[in-house]
């Protein structure tokens, strides 16, 4: 049994964590720590789970997780995980960050764009980037994950078929993406309560959102030269889902049969479906799954390509319990085999 700890436990990414992890059957948790309701069970915070996972909450304390675990889950924010992950605790397990401090290959983007100081620079050469469609290879038994983020994870794998492929015009990328208010996490935020959300769709982080250059990294590995592309994310008033609507121009000469051979590639994995039908959000809710599907227009020579995921599941904990498996050589799909949401 693979014993797990989770840090940020009741936040909506750690919750999700804690639900799969208990339905896992070769996990054991060992470890759930919460600043906030530190002492309380965890069924206290999240009643659904009683009798399911009653264990009484910790403190966030990184050493004392990892003594108990061999997997460490780090669901916080941004800037905790740079300071707190070190060589020396990576030798006791492993650590699969669900935050951003070891999505970016380079110190001063991350600084740059997150305003915060890296305080384990030379780590970020050891961190894998846990995208398993993409980086599984890699994945496998290294000590440190950097679990993607939910529009990251859901536009990238749209578009990298066609970056890889060389059929698009890379500098005419537009991304149009759509989040439920459960990417802003559990915080009390007056622009995420109900009253501000209700019977509204508003864009914001409108040329500065932090996932951007994450974006830009793997998609420009991708296509062997550096891309830089257009993201404009929105908040629409539902609970969870991502909805990524990529714009490019083609390449000359380029058919709809290349671009099916391209999405070819994604034949045989198991959380990636292409198929004719537009995507939903409602089709991938609580699932690890991820719906992409494409258009061309003739008229104006674009592919829009369109790719829907779970924000909390592929977009968090089940892609972060899907690159513990990989880690561990488990079924890549165990804990996660749950179907598609209802159709309503």
């Amino acid at each position: 049994m693979v014993k797990a700890a989770v840090l940020g436990a009741t936040g909506y990414a750690g919750a999700e964590l804690v639900r799969i992890l208990s339905a896992h059957q070769d996990v054991e948790i060992v470890y759930l720590a919460s600043h906030s309701y530190a002492g309380k069970k965890f069924s206290d915070i999240y009643p659904g789970m009683h009798t399911v996972c009653d264990m009484v909450l910790s403190e966030d304390d990184v050493s004392k997780a990892a003594e108990n675990a061999d997997v460490l889950f780090m669901a916080l924010p941004a800037g905790i995980a740079s300071e707190a992950v070190t060589p020396e605790l990576l030798e006791k397990c492993v650590v699969i960050d669900l935050g951003a401090d070891f999505r970016l290959h380079d110190a001063a983007v991350y600084e740059e764009w997150y305003k915060k100081e890296h305080k384990h620079p030379a780590l970020l050469a050891e961190a894998v980037y846990g995208l398993p469609e993409i980086h599984r290879e890699d994945i496998k038994g290294k000590r440190l994950i950097a679990n993607p983020g939910c529009y990251t994870t859901c536009t990238i794998l749209t578009l990298y078929p066609l970056v890889n492929n060389d059929l698009i015009d890379a500098s005419s990328i537009i991304v149009d993406a759509k989040s439920g208010t459960s990417g802003a996490g559990r915080g009390e935020k007056l622009g995420s309560m109900f009253c501000e959300v209700n019977e509204s769709i508003k864009a914001y982080g409108v040329a500065s959102h932090r996932h951007t250059p994450e974006i830009e990294q793997e998609l420009s590995l991708a296509a062997g030269y550096d891309i830089l592309l257009q993201f404009t994310p929105h908040l629409v008033p539902m609970n969870r889902g991502i909805l990524s609507c990529c714009y490019a121009r083609l390449k000359p000469g380029v058919k709809e049969d290349d671009i099916k051979k391209a999405y070819s590639m994604y034949n045989g994995e198991p959380f990636i479906r292409v198929s004719d039908d537009l995507p939903e959000t409602k089709y991938v809710k609580g699932t690890n799954m991820v719906d992409i599907s494409f258009r061309l227009d003739k008229r104006t020579g674009n592919i829009i390509a369109i790719g829907a995921i779970d924000n909390l599941v592929k977009g968090a904990a089940g892609q972060a319990v899907q690159n513990m498996n990989i880690v561990f050589g488990l079924d890549e799909t165990e804990g996660l085999e749950r179907a598609a949401g209802a159709a309503f």
